[in-house]
């Protein structure tokens, strides 16, 4: 993170501004979970520098965004859990915290002047070509945010940037004439790719059944929970023009219209009403749910019953995340908002997984086997082939030489590349992706003489990293770090 930050000295509200948007719409997905302790409102402390739980939901929001958009909108809670989210989340907050009880010791602080020259540099904000502040109230406005909040923000990251200033890493001439010597290493090589394509499998039921016992652990049944659960519906009440003038008088910055101004009592009277009823339905699922509870609900309600596993849900994976967190002891979810209608679950019985028998399991194992025989038997290809192959012959390639070793991809090659210029042997093999193998032999060597211009960025991002890396392990040391949220 930190390198991240000192290689874009440009981020600055940029990265806040979108940073800000992405956790607006994300919704502070994925929270709600967890157990905090007993620090109100803080679920970490770093030295003197407290992590709040919104600011962790507003970093967590962010990252999933940025997922979202890398899996062009195919990335969800599940996925979420498997890349440790919110451990990522909470992991930058640290990094952050440290950075900044390193600038309090220094009695570093961001003015009101160095601020405001940052934000007016800001297009965000601009209207017929300069900053202005209506602009930016309603900006921020908009997207749930106040002036306040936004400016904190703003001046924690500026911290951060005037702390790094300190440290500054520089290159030298001797560094840059050993990198160009490194860029300009070229090898001839004849050279010939092996791949899965090239093997052929042959499967029997006595090889796969063999392959599915040594692993059959993998292959396990789903958890089921069986569960009871009752409904709430939503409600449409009346109410009375008093009861909608308070409520408005009480709440009315919630009701703003699309130039983020607040909107007349008259004109907001629907999104009132709404709002008074689905507060009327949460409060009556809560007293439903004390009396499900209790085993006194009233004999009209209807008691449900359904089986949920991971592929047989009825719901949402929110609520089996929530259903598969109960236990037989304390076996009750609170209620439960899905599209509208308030849920209470009670957990009645958990089937827990087993391994499946072969049968059912042969359609997973399958392309496990063929891929584990492929992976073996193109080895064995590259060993028996690798002192007699004949192949393409390159032309003289650098290290950066990626578009010169058809029919490799781009990435393929300055993975090849890279493993192959750290080789002290003229003539061997390469494993790429578990996929491929690039046979080859060093036929010439030679040393170039172009001149790499970017070759001192290179260095001050190499050394930037480790740097960073040591940088961050020495404050960790220097300050203790305390979470308070249970499961991270």
């Amino acid at each position: 993170m930190i390198t991240w930050m000192q290689r874009h000295k440009k981020w600055l509200i940029i990265t806040i501004w979108i940073s800000t948007i992405a956790f607006v719409g994300a919704g502070f997905v994925g929270w709600g979970q967890y157990s905090y302790g007993n620090k109100a409102g803080a679920v970490a402390k770093v030295g003197d520098v407290e992590i709040s739980k919104g600011e962790l939901q507003k970093t967590y929001s962010r990252l999933y965004t940025q997922y979202n958009q890398m899996f062009q909108g195919n990335f969800d809670e599940e996925k979420a859990k498997q890349f440790g989210l919110d451990k990522q989340a909470l992991q930058q907050l640290i990094q952050q915290a440290l950075l900044i009880n390193l600038a309090h010791s220094y009695d570093l602080i961001i003015t009101d002047e160095e601020m405001i020259k940052v934000l007016k540099e800001q297009k965000a904000f601009y209207k017929n070509g300069e900053f202005d502040k209506e602009t930016y109230k309603l900006v921020l406005s908009q997207n749930r945010l106040s002036i306040k909040e936004y400016e904190t923000q703003l001046r924690k990251e500026l911290l951060i940037q005037k702390t790094l200033k300190l440290l500054p890493v520089k290159t030298s001439k001797n560094e840059e004439n050993i990198l160009n010597t490194i860029f300009n290493i070229a090898d001839k090589i004849n050279y010939k790719v092996l791949s899965f394509d090239d093997i052929k499998v042959s499967v029997t039921d006595a090889a796969l059944k063999k392959f599915w016992e040594s692993q059959k652990n993998n292959f396990m049944s789903e958890v089921i929970y069986q569960v009871n659960f009752i409904k709430v519906a939503p409600l449409s009440k009346k109410f009375s023009n008093t009861e909608i003038a308070q409520y408005y008088k009480e709440n009315r910055t919630h009701f703003k219209g699309n130039d983020g101004k607040i909107l007349t009592l008259e004109a907001a009277k629907d999104k009132i009403i709404n709002e008074l009823n689905a507060k009327a339905a949460k409060d009556k699922a809560l007293r439903s749910y004390i009396a499900f509870k209790k085993n006194k609900l009233a004999d009209d309600v209807v008691r449900n019953h359904a089986q949920i596993s991971k592929s047989h849900n009825l719901f949402n994976t929110e609520t089996l995340s929530t259903i598969s967190k109960l236990a037989l002891t304390k076996p009750f979810t609170k209620p439960i908002n899905i599209n509208g209608v308030y849920y209470i679950f009670e957990l009645t019985k958990i089937i827990p997984a087993k391994p499946k028998s072969f049968e059912v399991a042969k359609a997973e194992v399958l392309p496990l086997y063929i891929a584990q025989m492929k992976k073996e038997k193109l080895l064995q290809l590259a060993n028996n082939s690798v002192n007699t192959f004949i192949g393409k012959t390159s032309p003289f390639i650098t290290i950066t030489a990626v578009d010169k070793l058809a029919p490799l991809s781009k990435q393929e090659a300055a993975d090849f590349l890279q493993k192959l210029f750290v080789s002290d042997k003229k003539r061997s093999f390469i494993s790429l992706n578990n996929q491929k193998i690039v046979l080859y032999n060093i036929l010439e060597q030679k040393l170039l003489t172009n001149k790499n211009n970017n070759v001192s960025d290179t260095i001050a991002k190499l050394k930037s990293t480790l740097f960073n890396e040591g940088l961050i392990k020495t404050l960790q040391n220097k300050y203790q770090t305390e979470i308070y949220i249970q499961g991270l």
